[in-house]
């Protein structure tokens, strides 16, 4: 009579998650706690680039709105330290240029602007007075808080727009109020929105560029050319225009791009991210530690039914399943747990701030593969641990 050869038992998928979740089953409360360092760590990592990439999201929506297409061209320093001055019709020669769209001007003016001639002239409050060309606003992409820009019409006569820095130093909150400008009163007719790309539009008090020659001794020589080009063309109009406005003296005109900031801000938007996710590390491999530790105490408490399992015909392979996919659920939950609180609070920074709500999906799977990583790790040790008991010896076990 031939005999038989006995076949080791196997588990299905269904059946090694019933086993390896039995652990978590029983002891809900060990499993939150250990659960919680992964959860930390995941939730940093997440929130730290979530984070970061919102705000550098909210920097792009700037340039794409404000443009990278605008150049300034102002004075540079002469060959002998001598004071430049630009031509009084070099707007009108940049303007010429191929590729240029917009162009819009203002000139440095002496006198300062107060509240009141009561103040001592030599209170500024940081705030300069510009003659301004109707056509700056368009150029710069501004808007107006309250009022209205300069024309044709207002422009000759004594009225100013400020900035908004301007108007909350002075204490001005509406168009109709007065200032004090060089020996007498000019009414606000309006007040500016922000503008990023020029700030020191921002700190100024403008007054319409006739106006300016009447009233206030401006010569007509600008000191600021703002121009807004294709967007193909900005570098051959950068190269043109020192050419176009002196000829004879290239050199003595500076150009420079009012957005290399704001996009020098958002290539090094993150770069002090690092530590945080250095920190975000740490917590998760504190995490994977407590996980480790959860599982040695559940192998040492479990050994009667290690001893049971494998009297009943479970293999050491078998066992080291079940204790590895154990590690590997209760990681998983701390890792959802944390990819779940990364992402609101996320979310509540970008709310709060204005901002786009961006959490990269790399970060997600990451992240959550990160988890799975040190929940193998971290249950490789304990399962190979419960493989090796002895049947006998675990049986005996109470």
């Amino acid at each position: 009579m031939r005999r038989s050869r006995l076949s080791p038992s196997s588990l299905g998928p269904r059946d090694v998650l019933y086993v390896g979740s039995a652990g978590l089953r029983t002891r809900p409360m060990r499993v939150v706690l250990s659960a919680l360092g992964i959860a930390i760590g995941i939730a940093t990592m997440i929130a730290v680039v979530g984070i970061s990439a919102s705000s550098k999201a909210q920097l792009l929506q700037k340039l794409d709105a404000l443009g990278t297409n605008m150049l300034v061209a102002s004075p540079g320093q002469g060959m002998f330290s001598e004071k430049v001055k630009l031509p009084k019709d070099s707007p009108g020669m940049v303007r010429r240029i191929d590729g240029v769209q917009q162009v819009g001007a203002t000139g440095d003016l002496s006198p300062s602007v107060r509240r009141s001639e009561k103040i001592p002239e030599e209170e500024t409050g940081g705030i300069t007075v510009k003659a301004a060309g109707e056509r700056l606003l368009s150029t710069l992409r501004g808007s107006m808080a309250s009022g209205s820009w300069l024309n044709a019409a207002n422009g000759r006569y004594p009225s100013v727009v400020l900035g908004h820095v301007s108007a909350e130093r002075l204490g001005i909150t509406e168009p109709g109020q007065q200032v004090y400008i060089g020996g007498r009163y000019f009414t606000v007719v309006g007040i500016l929105d922000p503008l990023p790309l020029a700030p020191e539009i921002e700190r100024s008090a403008l007054v319409g560029w006739s106006a300016a020659g009447k009233l206030l001794g401006f010569d007509g020589h600008p000191t600021s050319i703002y121009e807004r080009s294709t967007h193909a063309s900005v570098r051959g109009v950068r190269d043109l225009i020192p050419h176009t406005v002196d000829p004879q003296n290239p050199q003595d005109v500076q150009v420079t791009d009012p957005s290399s900031a704001l996009q020098a801000k958002a290539a090094t938007e993150g770069a002090f991210s690092e530590l945080l996710l250095g920190l975000g590390g740490v917590a998760l491999l504190v995490g994977g530690i407590g996980v480790a530790n959860t599982m040695i105490i559940s192998v040492l408490e479990r050994r009667h039914e290690i001893g049971l399992r494998r009297s009943m015909g479970a293999t050491r392979g078998q066992i080291r399943l079940q204790f590895v996919t154990e590690s590997l659920l209760l990681s998983g939950l701390g890792g959802i747990a944390g990819i779940v609180l990364g992402a609101a609070a996320t979310y509540a920074f970008a709310a709060s701030g204005g901002m786009p709500w961006v959490v990269p999906p790399w970060t997600v799977g990451g992240g959550f593969g990160a988890t799975l990583v040190i929940g193998t790790i971290a249950g490789l040790y304990p399962a190979v641990r419960a493989a090796r008991l002895s049947p006998t010896l675990a049986l005996q076990a109470v």
